[in-house]
């Protein structure tokens, strides 16, 4: 797909992915709508973009499903239809199961699997009446097997996999493309402002977040595959590469493996 003039509306684009994507996507032409929290971040990202690129500066909550009809009416109303959603935005969880408040575990199932199914709603009416459209979310490893101290976030992605599977399976002959991002460890500060145990921020960037992936490199990936608009964007190497490979080739050893000793 050629992305100039395109409208691309990013989640979670005020850091990390989110961030990289816009910047990797400003350079194929799109125009960009930036939402997060953070309007401070989403205008520091807006102003790192060519001056050509249009942009919107749409800042909210994910979680604020109640917005997301009047938030798309002003898109529509500035930039045109949305051609590609990325549900970018999300968090994790650093605690164990048994020690897991409920509110938390609702919290990440509201951001990181009920908000991309919300904005794929929302866009996808509008795809489907102009038959063409991509909605891509973005994943994780975790989606694919489970490990300790990740037992929502785990959770949350499995869904993920499952609802966006079926979903590119009903629109596939509609012209609509759905693509799922696995990522594994890649440099942002995702680990720093995960979830603990009573929903408080864990603070601390985990050696394999540190030394994962640089950002740009993975956004580099992530655009490619969304140009050839592939079913499934692989962004993992190295040990969580042969991980990921375990999962489908022998379970039990994988089990074995990230098993708590």
């Amino acid at each position: 797909m050629n992305y100039a003039g395109r409208v691309i509306w990013i989640t979670g684009a005020s850091a990390g992915i989110g961030a990289a994507l816009a910047r990797r996507l400003a350079r194929e032409g799109a125009s960009l709508v930036l939402s997060a929290r953070r309007a401070d971040q989403l205008e520091a990202v807006a102003a790192s973009l060519p001056a050509t690129t249009p942009r919107l500066v749409l800042p909210g909550d994910v979680t604020d499903f109640a917005a997301i009809p009047s938030w798309l009416a002003r898109i529509e109303a500035e930039l045109g239809p949305v051609d590609v959603l990325v549900a970018n935005a999300g968090i994790t969880q650093r605690s164990l199961a048994r020690d897991t408040s409920f509110d938390v575990y609702r919290q990440l199932m509201e951001v990181d699997f009920f908000a991309p199914v919300a904005f794929a709603r929302a866009v996808l009416p509008g795809m489907l009446e102009r038959g063409a459209g991509h909605i891509v979310v973005t994943s994780s490893v975790a989606g694919k097997f489970g490990t300790p101290l990740r037992s929502g976030y785990c959770a949350a992605k499995f869904a993920v996999h499952g609802y966006f599977d079926a979903l590119r399976a009903e629109t596939h002959k509609d012209g609509i493309a759905v693509t799922t991002i696995v990522a594994g460890p890649i440099q942002t500060d995702v680990s720093v402002n995960a979830l603990t145990a009573d929903g408080s921020r864990y603070g601390i960037m985990d050696e394999i977040q540190a030394n994962g992936i640089p950002v740009e490199e993975a956004a580099d990936t992530i655009v490619a595959g969304m140009i050839a608009r592939e079913p499934e964007i692989v962004v993992v190497r190295g040990a969580f590469l042969r991980t990921l490979e375990l999962a489908r080739s022998d379970p039990a050893k994988l089990f074995a493996a990230v098993a708590l000793k």
